[in-house]
């Protein structure tokens, strides 16, 4: 018999005014699972955190977490998850321990009492004990967030975009933390706008306004883009990017970093899609065009299930 999951999501609605947040959203997280939400901002993702820890209620459906109601058992669940929100949310004049200090004493436990479970975060921060919390960098700041959350050894950490706007050092390091406490058990939730991210997850779900577009693992999401997946480099970008969008058989064309990523109506061999593509673009003044075939990535599948038709893309 199989373990209950850690969180239920059950056809959950949650709106403001006119506008739908949530629409009827509906997903499993299994125990010890390192699960994230991938999507842009406004996809939903905050609201649904605020719910799971009972800070919101949803308009319609149903949530648990660790087996408990979010509305009827909010008081039980506060006292087992650990959270935190995508602003920083700490007293930015108190120090780092003094931070610690409160947090800790409000779930009636200290930092050295549960040092066996922050150590691997708090030994990064021991040496800036007496700093403000404000005058941390966004690196620090998050790694201090994080060690707050952990600090009454809850069942289940969720976190809200942990990494945005921190630099991308800081960024594969708290990944890297992240990785250390799933390897001792501990079911995390996370959600990020960072496309790149969702590979350091066990599964993903692909969100955006309100909607899950795919739940599954990383590789299986990006296995299924299920057509070629074209590379177009060379000089006068923007000029490329309008050309490429030109292409009569053009299904969708968009820029992803030097590049830009191309893929095309028709069902054919890859080489002649390559020439082709190539031919149109050299006859629109792009000699130098460079068009190679290329792997997907979690983008290239989460731009795919969004629908966006080519020609609709922002550059």
């Amino acid at each position: 018999m199989s373990a209950a999951p850690a969180v239920r999501v059950e056809s959950v609605v949650k709106r403001y005014g006119a506008t739908t947040a949530l629409a009827e959203v509906s997903v499993d997280v299994g125990q010890g699972e390192l699960f994230g939400f991938i999507g842009p901002d406004g996809a939903g993702k905050t609201s649904l955190f605020r719910i799971l820890v009972t800070l919101l209620v949803p308009d319609a459906g149903r949530a648990e977490v660790l087996g408990l109601d979010v509305v009827r058992e909010m008081w039980t669940l506060r006292r087992r998850v650990g959270y935190m929100p995508g602003r920083f949310s700490l007293y930015p004049d108190l120090s780092v321990a003094e931070n610690l200090d409160f947090f800790a004493s409000v779930f009636g436990t200290t930092p050295a009492a549960e040092m066996a479970t922050i150590a691997p975060i708090y030994d990064q921060l021991a040496p800036f004990a007496g700093r403000r919390a404000g005058a941390l960098s966004g690196g620090m700041k998050q790694k201090l967030a994080l060690c707050c959350a952990l600090v009454h050894r809850p069942d289940i950490l969720l976190l809200d975009e942990p990494t945005t706007g921190v630099d991308a050092v800081s960024r594969r390091e708290f990944w890297d933390l992240l990785a250390r406490l799933r390897a001792d058990g501990l079911t995390i939730v996370v959600s990020t706008p960072y496309m790149d991210e969702a590979a350091r997850c066990d599964r993903v779900a692909l969100i955006d306004r309100g909607r899950l577009l795919a739940v599954d693992t990383p590789a299986a999401i990006t296995a299924a883009f299920g057509r070629p997946l074209l590379a177009v480099a060379g000089s006068r970008r923007h000029e490329l990017l309008r050309a490429s969008r030109a292409y009569p058989h053009a299904a969708s064309v968009f820029p992803f970093g030097e590049v830009l990523h191309v893929t095309d109506q028709r069902d054919l061999p890859v080489a002649q899609l390559e020439a082709e593509l190539r031919a149109h673009l050299a006859a629109a003044g792009h000699e130098d065009a460079a068009v190679a075939s290329t792997e997907p990535t979690i983008e290239d599948a989460f731009m795919a299930r969004m629908g966006a038709p080519a020609g609709e893309e922002g550059a």
